[in-house]
C-alpha cells in the first residue's frame, strides 16, 4: 500500500508542475545545471515575477533548493533537489512535455 500512495503523491507532484507552463520552463532550465532567477528569465523569455513565483512554489514543494544564504538578497543561485531531478527525469520520459 505504501508504494501506491508513494505513486499517488509523484503523480501529485508531477499534476502540479505540468500544470504551469512556468514551473515546467524554470525546472527545465534548471535541469542543465543551477541558475539565477534573471538568467532563468533571460533563457526562458518570462517575466521575472513569474520565474521568482515558481521558484517559491517549486521550493515549497522541495524540488528546487536556494544553493546560497536566505539572507542574500541579489545574486540567490537556485539548483534542483535529487527529489526535483528525479521527477523531471519522469516527466520526461512520460512525454508529459512539449
Amino acid at each position: 500500500m505504501s508504494n501506491e500512495a508513494d505513486n499517488t503523491d509523484e503523480w501529485d507532484e508531477i499534476g502540479f508542475v505540468i500544470s504551469s507552463k512556468y514551473r515546467i520552463a524554470v525546472l527545465e532550465t534548471l535541469a542543465t545545471g543551477p541558475s539565477i532567477p534573471s538568467s532563468i528569465a533571460a533563457e526562458t523569455g518570462l517575466p521575472i515575477t513569474h520565474v521568482s513565483r515558481a521558484l517559491r512554489a517549486l521550493r515549497e514543494r522541495s524540488l528546487v533548493e536556494l544553493l546560497v544564504s536566505k539572507q542574500k538578497k541579489k545574486g540567490r543561485i537556485y539548483g534542483m533537489t535529487e527529489r526535483g531531478q528525479q521527477l523531471w527525469k519522469r516527466i520526461e520520459a512520460e512525454g508529459l512535455i512539449d
